[in-house]
Parts: C-alpha cells; sequence; structure tokens
C-alpha cells in the first residue's frame, strides 16, 4: 500500500472528523503538522497519514474504531518519550492523548484522578499545592500514561513503591471501541495486565492513582569523583539506607558545565540525583553519609518541594539514544572498573551508566501481584549513549551492549521495558520472563485479539512475534 492509497482511504473520514472532531485533526500540509508528528527521541522521519488529538474518553473511541475498520497502523503517543519512537508512525494514524489533562484531585482521601495527557510534572506539580505526591520517574516532561504502564521506577520507588503500586483504578478503550472501568475487583486480569505490561490491552484515558502526604524532601543533585570504591560504597549504602531514601547514581565523564570546577572537566564522575521522602533532619543525616564517601565535586542537595526535582529537567533537541538495561543483585569492584574504564573509552559525545538501588516498598509487593516481575533484583543499571551521528549507531550499539553483558552478574538477562529500544523478541522476554509472559499473552488473545494495539513493546496474541 502506498502513501497515497492510504490517503485516500481516510479522505473521507477525514473531512467527517474535522467537522465532528472537538480535538484536533492534523493533516500532511496543515500547519503544525511537522511539530505535531515530532518525539522526543530522534530517528527516522516517519509521516503519519493523520494526527488526532481528542478532547476526550468518547473521541479516543472513535480514533481506535477508524483504526480497526481502516486496517491503518495506529500509533498511541502521551508524552512521545519512548526510546523506540512508538508515538508517531508512518501511513497511518497517530492518537495523540495531549489534550486530554484534565485532574481531579480528591485532597481528603488522598487520591487523583487524572487524564493520561498529563506529564509527571504538571501532575507533580498541580498536587504539590496540597503538599501531596505520587512517585512517578525522573523526567517531568514524560507522559503519565506510558510511564504508568510499564511500572515507573522513580523518585518513590524505595519509600512507596513502583508508579503501578499506587495505581487503583482506570478507564480503557479496548480494541473493539468500548470503554472500560477497571480495578482489582472489576475485570482483575485486564487490570492486572496494565499494571506493567505496557500499551499492549487499550488506550488508557483515565487513570485513578494514590497520593502521599510529602510537604517537603532533602534532594536534588550530589556530584562525586568516580573511583570503583566510591561507586561500591554507594550503591552499599543506598542499599542500606532508610525506605525514605532513593538514589539514581549515573557514571559519567563530568560534563563542562558552568556549575562544575573546571579542574573535573572530562573526569569520571558520579550524578547522584537523590530524593529523601521524609523528616529533614534524617534526611541531611542520610546524605551526609553518601558526602562522606568523598569530597563532592557539586553539592546542589537541599530541602525543597518534591515537584522541585522536576523543575531541574533538561531538554534536548531530538537525541540519538543507545540504551541497554538490567537488574542487577550487586556491583561489585570489578565491575566498578570496567564501567570506568569503559567511560573513559568510548568517543561518543555523551555516555553513562545509571544504578539505581532498588528495595524497600517495591519489593515489599509479592512478584504475582502486577505484570512488572523483577520486585526481588537489587539494582537497575542502565548502559546509555547520546550521540548525533545515525551512522554511528553500529558502534554505539555495541558498546551499551558489551557494557551491560560485562556487569551482569551471571543471572538471568532482564529488562525494564520503559528502558527498551528497538531491542527485538528476545529482549522483550526479559521484562517479562515465565509464567509472567504466559499471562500477558492469554490477557492479550482477550482483549486485542488482532493486535491492533501492535506499535509497542509487542506482546502478541498468538505468543510469539
Amino acid at each position: 500500500m502506498t502513501m497515497a492509497d492510504t490517503h485516500d482511504r481516510l479522505d473521507l473520514p477525514l473531512a467527517g472528523l474535522r467537522s465532528e472532531f472537538d480535538g484536533e485533526v492534523i493533516a500532511p500540509g496543515d500547519a503544525g503538522y511537522d511539530q505535531a508528528r515530532t518525539v522526543f527521541i530522534g530517528g527516522p522521519d516517519r509521516r503519519p497519514v493523520v494526527i488526532l488529538r481528542p478532547a476526550g474518553t468518547s473521541q479516543v473511541a472513535r480514533v481506535v474504531t477508524l483504526a480497526r475498520e481502516s486496517g491503518l497502523p495506529l500509533a498511541v503517543r502521551c508524552g512521545g518519550h519512548s526510546l523506540s519512537r512508538y508515538g508517531v508512525c508512518d501511513d497511518g494514524i497517530v492518537l495523540d492523548l495531549s489534550l486530554m489533562r484534565a485532574l481531579d484531585i480528591d485532597v481528603e482521601h488522598r487520591t487523583a484522578w487524572a487524564q493520561t495527557g498529563l506529564t509527571a510534572g504538571a501532575y507533580t506539580a498541580a498536587v504539590g499545592a496540597y503538599g501531596l505526591a505520587t512517585g512517578f520517574g525522573d523526567t517531568g516532561t514524560v507522559g503519565i500514561g506510558g510511564l504508568t504502564l510499564g511500572g515507573g521506577i522513580g523518585y518513590l520507588v524505595r519509600k512507596h513503591g513502583l508508579t503501578i503500586d499506587n495505581l487503583l483504578a482506570a478507564e480503557v478503550v479496548t480494541a473493539h471501541g468500548e470503554v472500560r472501568h477497571i480495578d482489582a475487583a472489576t475485570e482483575p486480569e485486564l487490570f492486572w495486565a496494565i499494571r506493567g505490561g505496557g500499551a499492549n490491552f487499550g488506550v488508557v484515558t483515565r487513570m485513578k492513582f494514590r497520593l502521599h502526604e510529602i510537604p517537603t524532601i532533602v534532594g536534588g543533585m550530589l556530584m562525586l569523583p568516580a573511583t570503583p570504591k566510591v561507586v561500591v560504597s554507594l550503591v552499599e549504602e543506598a542499599l542500606a539506607a532508610p525506605d525514605e531514601l532513593t538514589v539514581m547514581a549515573d557514571i559519567m565523564v563530568a560534563p563542562p558545565l558552568p556549575f562544575v570546577p573546571p579542574e573535573h572537566h572530562g573526569t569520571p564522575a558520579i550524578m547522584i540525583r537523590l530524593c529523601y521522602a521524609g523528616a529533614t533532619d534524617a534526611g541531611e543525616r542520610a546524605v551526609a553519609r553518601l558526602r562522606g564517601l568523598a569530597p563532592p565535586i557539586v553539592d546542589l542537595v537541599r530541602a525543597m518541594p518534591y515537584r522541585g526535582l522536576y523543575e531541574m529537567d533538561e531538554e534536548y533537541d531530538q537525541p540519538l539514544v543507545a540504551v541497554r538495561s538490567m537488574f542487577v543483585d550487586s556491583i561489585t569492584l570489578a565491575d566498578a572498573e570496567t564501567i570506568i574504564e569503559q567511560i573513559r573509552a568510548t568517543s561518543a559525545p555523551m555516555a553513562s551508566v545509571e544504578l539505581r538501588p532498588l528495595g524497600g516498598a517495591m519489593a515489599r509487593v509479592h512478584a504475582e501481584a502486577t505484570a512488572f516481575a523483577h520486585r526481588s533484583r537489587r539494582v537497575m543499571a542502565t548502559a546509555a549513549v547520546i550521540y548525533k551521528r545515525s551512522e554511528d549507531r553500529p558502534r554505539h550499539e555495541a558498546w551499551v551492549e558489551h557494557l551491560a553483558a560485562a556487569i551482569r552478574d551471571g543471572s538471568c538477562d532482564s529488562a525494564y521495558v520503559n528502558f527498551l529500544g528497538n531491542d527485538g523478541p528476545s529482549r522483550l522476554r526479559c521484562a517479562y520472563p515465565g509464567a509472567t509472559w504466559d499471562r500477558l499473552v492469554a490477557i492479550k488473545r482477550r482483549y486485542d485479539p488482532g493486535n491492533l494495539f501492535r506499535l509497542n513493546h509487542n506482546i502478541p496474541p498468538g505468543g510469539t512475534s
């Protein structure tokens, strides 16, 4: 089928949609088309036949029905941060939820109903006005929909668990255009699947979250010199700390930024983003243990509102990214030596290995309670490269794969679905091992037997890609 063919097939529906749609209908040649098809991660130049931005759930159902009846590919996007660029497609329909940003906060009962076009930063700022929070990821511009469906490992993961551990109910548009309201008692299998199983089972238009009282935190960025001993000690301290402390540590070459002393530019460093969600004095004591590991290069840690963590976000101009994520149970001195050696050696414009010590509330939820299967693992490790030229992709992909293999601790391969790129079916099975995969396939077969929702980290109804 050619682009012209698909455009012809949609001429009549598009004319009707423009008159009946309360949201936005954006087609090639319209003002704003190029901006509307842009996503966060760079890569191939994809051109959808139409981009539809509905204003409500009934219109989402209309778009899903249109995609099913036309046979055109359907891409669904919230914030457009997918590492695989699944939020945009060639010769198909993009369902863009970014106009759906309603938020209903119940302060008394500590819950919030949120439409999935909201970003984590916008949600956090709104509930933060009441001293409340739900834990999402580490970036404010990410859409809450896609992030939640994959699990959600953020600043509150040790204190309050994954984002899906705080998801109480959801509104879902299925492949047949039906609107379902689900929770643990109503369609529990579908509710189980969307908590970690990704976007395979429908378009989630609203989510009900648990809110936690977090008026202030101790948090921000701390940079330490990277030596093998400091890396290992940091992980050990973070794992042994109170659940209130969550640490994300990027081992990298210190960038030439204004707040980094010039004598440290180009030297291995650990950029630590941290959050202590508890009393300020206890937070200061916990952070003091980290400061004591080595003389800080940069210390921007302070008491602040929780929403302040998202105000530090950096914007990138459609970066090209190579990523490998995995879960391990320890980081040894040999692992740390390998990481620092490889960080020194790479010629990439920006490369890092991020270590997220886990445990706490996340680990206390039973592994079978949701579709997130890696509850017992102690550390998430992610090797990543941000680069500029597409022709350099094979070299950077080889680097992240080599480094991931070097620090894998002999256990089975594993992956976090929200950090998967175009890794292929075998890596997806690492995110959903064993019985988790089998159960997801059965639910997929029930709710989307035709695999309409396939532009994602796809779980096919037949079980094999």
